[in-house]
């Protein structure tokens, strides 16, 4: 039988520790508050506006008719799961624009009406084209995941056009996620997850070019998934009779300086072969001589409201002209 003492100092230590983990699950939570912690950030999007996915392959989709105010932007998604508001009913005539990606084709971290999708909207209505351009961006994804949602979910979106906006790191293998429960409800639990993944060097990678010039081989398994995605996809739009492009996004960490250009010419002989239109953002972006002016946040290289600018100047072109295509 353990003596009352001992019963007595478990109960109090046990009671002291909990009321520790609570106090320090305030003051994160208060100093969090301001918006600028990205992973607290990122964690606050797969909490309220993510849920699993019946489809492993996707591991998660956007919670439909959900908004929340993340990295201090307000994001909001419709009856789809797409950003924006809900979309109007179809039109004769319509051009039905479909930009399908990431977390930068979301918009992470960038205003709405500032997005790729809102900025080329913008641009249809100024020169009075009939057309509706949609953004079925989802942060966590990569191009076996976004197609997918698109060919098992998303077809009766009836596109005219596709864009797929590529972003380097869309070939690479991306775990289920998900996390315990711990890992889903408390900053505290989610502080000491990343404090261990940077103590593991998991976060980030060293030697960028290193790491993609790994996932741009033939026999890398994303690499491998990426390509078959596009090539699933180019299919279902030649029997659909639907436009495809493939904008490809520089790699925004240094784009002066840029080292990845064989990842481009890569993806330019892909879609070439697939029946892509392919745009490269990257020339018209080299002009830019500080890259971290195109981030979000001094820690967060996601590209801001003026790289979108630029990405809908770039892409609006091609679109428009659809007589060669």
């Amino acid at each position: 039988m353990i003596p009352k003492k001992i019963i007595f100092v478990l109960i109090i230590t046990t009671f002291s520790v909990m009321i520790t983990l609570a106090a320090a699950e305030i003051i994160l939570r208060f100093k969090n508050s301001d918006g600028k912690n990205y992973h607290i950030e990122m964690w606050k999007y797969s909490s309220v506006l993510k849920q699993r996915s019946d489809n492993p392959v996707l591991g998660h989709e956007h919670v439909p008719n959900k908004a929340a105010k993340l990295q201090n932007v307000q994001i909001r998604i419709n009856e789809k799961g797409l950003r924006g508001s809900s979309l109007p009913a179809a039109s004769l005539g319509q051009r039905r624009i479909l930009l399908i990606g990431s977390s930068a084709t979301l918009g992470w971290g960038v205003e709405e009406e500032k997005t790729i999708s809102a900025q080329l909207q913008k641009k249809f209505k100024a020169a009075n084209i009939n057309a509706i351009v949609m953004n079925a961006g989802i942060g966590n994804y990569n191009t076996e995941r976004y197609v997918t949602l698109f060919l098992e979910k998303n077809k009766d979106l009836n596109p005219t056009d596709i864009v797929v906006n590529y972003y380097l790191n869309d070939a690479e293998v991306l775990a289920p996620g998900g996390g315990n429960v711990l890992i889903r409800n408390s900053q505290l639990a989610v502080t000491f997850w990343i404090l261990a993944n940077r103590l593991k060097g998991t976060f980030g990678h060293t030697d960028l070019l290193s790491h993609y010039k790994e996932t741009y081989k033939k026999t890398y398994p994303g690499f491998i998934r990426m390509n078959k995605a596009l090539g699933n996809l180019a299919n279902y739009a030649k029997q659909n009779n639907i436009r495809l492009y493939l904008m490809i996004m520089p790699e925004v960490h240094d784009i002066s300086n840029y080292k990845y250009d064989f990842a481009h010419e890569i993806m330019q002989e892909i879609s070439m072969a697939k029946g892509y239109i392919y745009v490269d953002a990257l020339p018209a972006m080299k002009k830019v001589d500080d890259a971290q002016s195109l981030w979000t946040m001094p820690s967060d290289p996601h590209p801001n409201n003026i790289a979108h600018s630029m990405f809908a100047d770039i892409l609006y072109p091609f679109l428009i002209n659809t007589k060669s295509q």
